[in-house]
């Protein structure tokens, strides 16, 4: 058994870039920023604050939420697998892409200056709830996961 599983929280790095495929399915790019914090050792040696960032792919309700909720500077909760994929650059080179690719996603983002909502999207639940069309359903929640 084997097991493909990314969960990662952070901060959006710039709007979402949707695109629609010729069979009106929406594709969503996203950056995700998620920083270590800066600590000093016991022998006082500073380690600096660390920032990763990741490539997030949404598809079809998942990218038309993010197209309409998402914004740069937003915090996310994000679950998906993590897939790399090659291509070859304009001199010939092969470059490596690593993405993750969401199943599903939680804007920690507070909307407005009322309480403290949570909107959970997931691929499933879209899929349940309109199986013919990619329209996305966002579920309200006041319980955080962790």
């Amino acid at each position: 058994m084997s097991v493909n599983k990314v969960i990662l929280i952070g901060n959006v790095g710039k709007d979402p870039e949707v695109r629609y495929l010729d069979n009106h399915v929406a594709v969503a790019t996203v950056t995700l920023a998620t920083s270590e914090r800066a600590y000093t050792l016991q022998n006082g040696t500073q380690v600096p604050e660390r920032t990763e960032w990741h490539n997030l792919i949404l598809w079809r309700g998942l990218a038309e939420t993010a197209e309409k909720f998402v914004h740069k500077g937003d915090k996310l909760y994000v679950e998906g697998k993590i897939r790399t994929r090659n291509y070859d650059d304009q001199n010939g080179i092969k470059r490596y892409v690593t993405e993750i690719y969401v199943e599903s996603m939680e804007m920690l983002t507070p909307k407005g200056g009322g309480g403290s909502s949570v909107q959970t999207v997931t691929s499933e639940s879209i899929s349940q709830s309109q199986p013919a069309t990619p329209a996305a359903s966002a579920q309200s929640n006041d319980d955080l996961p962790f």
